[in-house]
């Protein structure tokens, strides 16, 4: 999809197609019948309105993101045939709709994400042998009334969740044979840059390769997304970490604020309030992460926050995003240009991914644990 960025004030063809999909899922209020003609504060609002409901970044302004997020949300179960196609994959909240009623009657969807691909088409033909109905992959009329008759009736709880953490389980805590995806960052927050000309880019990246060493030494099998130089995108990124069929994707970023006083870390996971599922996984490693920084530095705590962002959407494996912190505020800033900071922040994650794997009964208090810890415990070579 083409770059855009619609702000106040924006008038056109994609503006009202914008407030259109607005009205119909009720965010704006018509005023005597009649809804705005261009992107007033009204429809501002009913875009920040949006985007919190769906775990994007709150602004008001609607970029591609918030757009394709739109066109999404205007589907409703039932009024497309929904079926498997070549790129770019049908998508959309009657996806999603169908995915997590499939899930709740016991067929695997996988992450209920709203695109339709192999594995939601391979759970709809399962769905279609089990009630009688031709078995094509595709969610028409007939399959679509099937499924409404038996979500009546029928509830399994929550087996995305419970199937995401047995898997997780029956890994055992050690981290030997284990594929961890570390993915830094490319630069987005650049302009930011820090005291001894250190951006983004190098930081995460020096962060990512202090973690790999460490992982490497513990019988990890490390993957990175990018090297020191190559900047490829967030699409060759997901795809390249699905390739590797990871047991966790770290994704390492700064952030940045036009107000300098916005400082601290912050850890992001996959969790969608409006279909009502999150990352169980990614959730817990999300919050071990960010108490394992905060309990060894003094960044501020800007706590951990369910997201749609693809980077945790689309990939297969559970993924955490880490704001390290803010290269717009000074004091964070000349602490993420020291090298020994950026070996704390690599010290927490490693201790954060070993208590992930962990049983509870064998944890230890936020901040205490370390490596020498763990393999008297065994848990180490």
């Amino acid at each position: 999809m083409e770059e855009i960025e619609l702000t106040l004030g924006a008038s056109g063809d994609v503006p009202t197609h914008v407030i259109n999909i607005l009205n119909r899922l009720g965010l704006l209020i018509s005023t005597n019948g009649e809804i705005p003609s261009s992107i007033d504060s009204q429809v501002v609002l009913a875009i920040r309105n949006f985007q919190q409901a769906r775990g994007l970044t709150v602004n008001g302004v609607v970029n591609s993101m918030t757009l394709r997020a739109l066109e999404e949300a205007r589907w409703k179960l039932g009024d497309r045939s929904l079926s498997l196609q070549k790129a770019p994959l049908m998508r959309g909240d009657d996806v999603a709709t169908l995915q997590g009623r499939l899930t709740e009657m016991g067929f695997d969807c996988g992450r209920v994400d709203g695109v339709y691909g192999l594995r939601t088409e391979d759970a709809v033909k399962e769905f279609q042998k089990s009630v009688g109905v031709a078995v094509d992959g595709r969610c028409g009329a007939a399959t679509i009334t099937a499924l409404m008759r038996l979500t009546r009736t029928v509830s399994g709880g929550a087996p995305a969740i419970l199937r995401e953490s047995a898997v997780q389980k029956n890994r055992g805590p050690s981290l030997a044979n284990k594929i961890i995806v570390l993915d830094p960052s490319c630069g987005g927050s650049d302009f930011g840059i820090s005291g001894n000309g250190c951006t983004e880019s190098e930081i995460v990246y020096d962060i990512a390769q202090r973690l790999e060493g460490r992982l490497l030494a513990l019988g990890v099998s490390v993957f990175l997304t990018r090297g020191l130089t190559n900047s490829p995108s967030e699409v060759e990124r997901i795809a390249f970490s699905n390739e590797t069929k990871a047991d966790l994707i770290v994704s390492f970023h700064t952030d940045s604020y036009r107000n300098e006083k916005a400082h601290g870390v912050a850890t992001y996971y996959y969790g969608s309030g409006a279909h009502g599922i999150h990352s169980v996984v990614g959730e817990r490693f999300a919050s071990l992460v960010q108490r394992e920084i905060c309990a060894r530095t003094d960044l501020a705590n800007c706590r951990t926050h369910a997201k749609t962002w693809d980077l945790l959407r689309l990939t297969k494996s559970p993924t955490v995003r880490i704001d390290v912190g803010y290269l717009s505020h000074p004091g964070d800033a000349e602490r993420l240009t020291r090298p020994d900071f950026r070996d704390v922040i690599a010290e927490a994650v490693v201790i954060a991914i070993q208590r992930l794997y962990l049983s509870s009964e064998d944890d230890a208090k936020t901040g205490t644990l370390r490596i020498a810890d763990l393999r008297k415990a065994g848990l180490r070579r």
